[in-house]
């Protein structure tokens, strides 16, 4: 940026980035001409054809040479840009640009610090709205279920009494979706901004935090869940965190699916220069046609699980999203219904 804000100095060359190129390319052509004059004149003895042949080439490389150099450092604020445009794309990063420049490169510069800015402002005053949107919800819902909890403790009719306890059974359904709605709204809102840098993550450590958050689940149902580490760490591009938050919830998913006194298989290892960790279960499974629907949000496949646990229904959702913003894959398959399923992760290492 130090040559382009030189350059900006210049009144000439001010308004225009095509000026600054074409300056620069100008005294890049002159550099041999000049050269071969000084050479000429200056020299004190007899110059051969062939020594001005040599020093012309020479001096035509060393312009040509110094030209690209100094042409490339020009074109630092369309890298800049477009870094910063990539970074606020992947990761929600917000660049602080230049915006006092005024020919095309500087107009770009400042569109792209503005259209960040702008998008950034956008998303806080959604989220804020949708938040507020969702309380006022919560409470209009909250209204009738209190009704209908204070006739319920009237002792009515039977029949009465069945309607009532149907209006608390409908507001606590759409007090669920509510809450995952913010829950979906927050949770995306944490992947895009978590730092996405390559680090070695060691999964004996993590393997604790994952069966503590775990434990309570496999005893409820008495599934032993069979843990095999074959890969002890690896550098991968995801936050410790969120890979922890992946695995509790896709194990979870497969204890909510798995018969009582069953088992779980969690597989991680290394093959052909990628990290694979699978999540098998021997539960209710789905069919082969029911795949891509498993990781929509608020899926129509959100299912009890066989102790009648409730599904939000974008925990699979999240976990793809996490997965995949942070270069991996998550697949799923299944034999079909009470054939189990295997939930299979991938990193590129």
């Amino acid at each position: 940026m130090k040559l382009y804000h030189k350059l900006s100095q210049i009144s000439l060359l001010k308004k225009s980035y095509a000026l600054k190129f074409l300056f620069v390319a100008f005294i890049g052509i002159h550099i041999p001409l000049i050269g071969i004059l000084f050479f000429v004149l200056f020299f004190e003895h007899k110059v051969s054809s062939e020594s001005i042949l040599i020093f012309s080439l020479i001096m035509t490389l060393l312009a040509t040479a110094v030209t690209l150099l100094v042409l490339n450092r020009l074109i630092k604020p369309i890298a800049i840009a477009s870094k910063a445009l990539d970074e606020y794309r992947a990761s929600r990063k917000i660049a602080a640009l230049p915006t006092e420049y005024t020919d095309e490169a500087g107009l770009l510069l400042r569109n792209i610090q503005e259209s960040i800015n702008e998008a950034e402002s956008f998303i806080n005053e959604k989220q804020d709205l949708v938040y507020m949107l969702s309380h006022d919800l919560k409470n209009f819902a909250g209204n009738p279920q209190g009704l209908a909890k204070l006739i319920i403790s009237e002792n009515p009719s039977e029949s009465v009494q069945d309607l009532a306890a149907l209006i608390c059974e409908s507001t606590d359904l759409q007090f669920r979706y509510i809450e995952n709605f913010i829950k979906l709204l927050k949770e995306q809102d944490h992947v895009t901004k978590v730092n996405q840098e390559v680090k070695m993550i060691s999964f004996s450590a993590i393997v604790p935090f994952i069966n503590e958050q775990v434990e309570q689940r496999l005893l409820d149902k008495n599934i032993k869940m069979d843990l095999v580490l074959e890969t002890t760490e690896a550098k991968l591009k995801i936050d410790e965190g969120l890979l922890v938050q992946v695995l509790v919830n896709l194990i979870s998913n497969a204890i909510k699916f798995s018969y009582f006194d069953s088992e779980i298989k969690v597989r991680i290892f290394s093959e052909a220069s990628k990290l694979i960790v699978t999540v098998k279960d021997y539960g209710i499974g789905f069919d082969r046609n029911q795949i891509e629907e498993l990781f929509k949000k608020f899926t129509k496949m959100s299912r009890l699980g066989t102790a009648n646990e409730g599904s939000t229904g974008i925990g699979l959702y999240l976990c793809k999203k996490i997965i995949e913003r942070n270069k991996g894959r998550l697949t799923a398959s299944s034999q079909g219904k009470n054939h189990g399923a295997e939930f299979r992760i991938e990193f590129d290492i």
